[in-house]
């Protein structure tokens, strides 16, 4: 039994802010990390500094910082065949942007994101990617009104995760937005076997990367 990923549904259910996930089979934890980086829109040093909790990780930034979002810092850990990566601190808008993309080699990339206290009512989204080509997205609100209200893509698995999504009863513009996200995370679980480990997330110390200057 895993916990799954609904559990993010919940109010700040990684840190303040949000979250952002990314989640990959088949690589390493750190290479998975270390490409999310590659991805910036400035360029990073990433620094190993120890296995922290991510309470311990948010106090370091603002230590070190004086804001937890002026810095940025990344735990990673692994599940079975799943590597995943969390973002902490001011990671909102930074990343995918920059150099060679997190998916290439072939791989498998699952990325999970929720700008919670964006000032606009941002929904949260979902991509996956593989070998550099997008397979699905869409914003977890099933929100019309906002890019990507359905499911993207591959036609085959766009198709198939949209069955999902209908099967499950959704859209329902009668259910509050909470409930719709929680929805939508157990279609993706249940449709490509996502998982993240959730007391180890929260509760235990993780690999950590330090984004610093170059």
């Amino acid at each position: 039994m895993t916990d799954g990923i609904a559990w993010l549904a919940e109010p700040q259910s990684i840190a303040y802010g949000g979250y952002s996930v990314v989640i990959a089979p088949d690589v390493e934890s750190e290479s998975l990390a270390r490409r999310i980086v590659e991805t910036a829109r400035r360029p990073y040093r990433p620094r190993p500094i120890g296995e922290l909790t991510g309470r311990q990780v948010q106090d370091l930034l603002e230590g070190l910082y004086g804001e937890v979002r002026d810095g940025i810092a990344l735990r990673h850990g692994e599940l079975d065949e799943w590597s995943y990566v969390i973002k902490y601190g001011g990671w909102q808008g930074e990343f995918g942007t920059g150099g060679r993309p997190v998916d290439r080699g072939g791989l498998h990339v699952h990325h999970l994101e929720y700008d919670e206290e964006n000032g606009r009512p941002v929904p949260p989204r979902f991509d996956y990617r593989h070998d550099e080509n997008l397979v699905c997205e869409f914003n977890l609100y099933l929100d019309g009104s906002w890019a990507h209200g359905s499911p993207e893509g591959d036609p085959a698995v766009a198709s198939a995760v949209q069955e999902r999504l209908t099967a499950a009863g959704l859209p329902d513009d009668d259910l509050d937005r909470r409930t719709v996200h929680r929805a939508c995370l157990d279609v993706l679980q249940e449709h490509f076997g996502l998982t993240l480990p959730r007391r180890p997330i929260l509760e235990e110390t993780l690999p950590t990367l330090l984004l610093t200057d170059p």
